[in-house]
């Protein structure tokens, strides 16, 4: 369980302090956030995970990229961008020190068009990208000890300074593969 708050807050952090953007559309004082009342982002071809975060509303989307023949790319098989819901909801690629320190991916190929996934903000917590019986490609990651695809990652913000938030609690939200059943872990820090 530790590990799993140590990456999100990770993530967290990096969200926190490289959004780009220092608009927000909620109120920080606000101690309870419903985090269904953030925009679900539409029209994103192989969507397979998004992140979001108060105080505003802008996402990290992980896309699965594919070329145009729809092969997956065995070198980079996830494509991460922002959606910008606060311009207008524009895409925007991430910049450098966001690839690289805060939203990237690290992937290492584990056979049968199988990757797992590690953060590259915080690499002990595997994610596994990889097909299911529908040959459609999928993240799965551990929600409250159940074998998920994870939908989405919410972390909740109350203030704090720019390198370290306060994190009231972080949600992960995702499918239980044995029941089809929506899965949702809050974690609180400690």
């Amino acid at each position: 369980m530790k590990y799993v708050f140590s990456i999100l807050t990770a993530f967290c952090l990096v969200l926190f302090s490289y959004s780009e953007s220092h608009s927000t559309d909620r109120k920080s004082t606000e101690k309870s956030v419903d985090s269904d009342d953030f925009p679900v982002p539409t029209n994103v071809p192989g969507l397979l995970f998004y992140i979001q975060r108060d105080p505003n509303s802008n996402t990290i989307c992980y896309q699965l990229n594919v070329d145009k023949q729809g092969r997956i790319s065995e070198k980079n098989p996830v494509n991460t961008f922002w959606i910008r819901y606060t311009d207008g909801g524009v895409r925007k690629d991430l910049n450098y020190l966001q690839r690289k320190f805060a939203y990237g991916i690290n992937s290492k190929q584990t056979g049968n068009s199988s990757f797992e996934l590690r953060s590259v903000a915080y690499s002990k917590m595997p994610l596994y990208l990889r097909k299911d019986s529908k040959d459609e490609y999928h993240v799965y990651a551990s929600i409250n000890k159940r074998e998920c695809i994870l939908n989405r990652v919410f972390i909740h913000i109350d203030g704090g300074t720019f390198w370290s938030p306060n994190v009231l609690y972080i949600e992960l939200k995702g499918t239980d593969t044995a029941t089809g059943k929506t899965i949702i872990q809050r974690i609180k820090p400690t």
